[in-house]
Parts: structure tokens; sequence; C-alpha cells
């Protein structure tokens, strides 16, 4: 698969990594976070606090003039929460068909069964998930990889257990284990590109709770 250029910072990488940003008949930018949409694109890949400070000094609306080779383009007011709403629709509406084709296991005891048999190939928690539950949860994974004294741990994810509840179509969903290999690989990108722009990929600064900025989401799988 061929690299795209973040029109920010310049870097080239996979289109996996990076977000795509599509303009409208109408001139308005928005966002196009599955890279279907008809027409040119240009793609960034940097944080939603990062992308908020590009806005606020100019420096995004240079980027996307040369990107497009025009300066009649659109921006609207709400990008970034848009962008937001976006990956989260995106990465819950993955994690409940993975819930329906079977490849999800939630519930404490039965993850931690499933992660020390080695079984288990990506562990969530909540952004509301207790510390004592990750913790247990991390070490039973961690036995189960044979990866006893290392960080290896579970993702914390920029939702709570309501969402996440509501995306799986089951009741108090605190943390999740993925069961198959060809599951995480489906998750593993739209996750990651989720994670990196709320800014709390793979054990980076986590949001606390109250920090997180609830973001509102169908349960319409596409």
């Amino acid at each position: 698969m061929s690299e795209r250029r973040c029109i920010l910072t310049g870097e080239r990488t996979a289109p996996d990594d990076l977000i795509r940003l599509a303009v409208s008949p109408d001139d308005l930018l928005m966002p196009d976070v599955r890279a279907k949409a008809p027409g040119r694109g240009a793609w960034i890949g940097v944080s939603r606090t990062e992308l908020e400070a590009a806005i606020g000094n100019g420096k995004f609306r240079g980027a996307l003039a040369r990107a497009f080779k025009t300066g009649a383009i659109r921006l609207p007011d709400d990008l970034p929460v848009m962008i937001d709403a976006a990956l989260t629709q995106q990465a819950m509406d993955r994690l409940g068909l993975e819930a329906k084709a079977s490849t999800v296991i939630t519930g404490s005891e039965k993850i931690e069964t499933a992660c020390r048999r080695g079984q288990v190939h990506m562990l969530f928690h909540a952004s509301d998930a207790a510390p004592d539950g990750r913790r247990k949860l991390d070490q039973a994974w961690r036995v189960g990889e044979e990866a006893e004294g290392s960080d290896h741990a579970g993702q914390v994810l920029p939702v709570g257990r309501d969402a996440l509840s509501k995306a799986l179509g089951r009741e108090n969903v605190v943390h999740i284990a993925i069961v198959d290999s060809r599951a995480a690989d489906r998750l593993s990108a739209c996750l990651r590109r989720w994670q990196n722009y709320s800014g709390c990929a793979n054990g980076g600064a986590q949001e606390t709770p109250s920090q997180a900025q609830p973001v509102e989401y169908s349960t319409g799988h596409r």
C-alpha cells in the first residue's frame, strides 16, 4: 500500500496511520476516516490537540490551500470534534461487529481465564475502569504471554463503560478481550488512529474520566 503525506508535519506513512479529509461538493471540509469519499483528499497524522493549535494559528488553513491548490475551502467550526466523533464511531462499529462474530470476551473472570491460557490477542479497558481491575487483568495477560516483569498491558480506550456497553449490546462492559487474531488485525488500524488522535495511545498519558470528552455515536454498523 502506497504511503500518504501528512499535510501538517510532512511525514509520510501508511494510510492506516492517517486521517483522510475530503471536500464536499459545496467546498466544505469533512472527515473521511474510512477513506471512501470520492475526489481528492488530504491526510493528517496529528493529535486533536495539535490540530486545534494548527487551526488556531492559521497553519492548517495554509496547509489545506497548498494541498488542494485553492483557498475556497470552507472549514467547519467543529472539525476537531467531528473527526473525534467519526473515529469513535468507526471503532465502536468495529467492536460491535466483532462482538456479533463472537471474537470478543467480556467479564473480568472470563477474560482473566482466557488471558492466563494465552488466548487473548488484544486487551482493552474502559476509561473509567478501576485501576485494580486493570492491573489484575494486565498481570494475567502477562502470565499468558510469558511476559512477566515487562510493561505489557491492555490499552485504556478513550470512552467509558457506558459507551462500550452500548457498542457491544451488552451490560456493564468494562474490559474487552479479543480472542481471534484476524479480529485483532481488523481492529488494530482504526483503534490506533483513534487513540493517537485522542492522545492516549498504548499506555501513553491517559485521560481520566473527568477529562475525557463524551462523544455521541449511533449503533448502526457500517
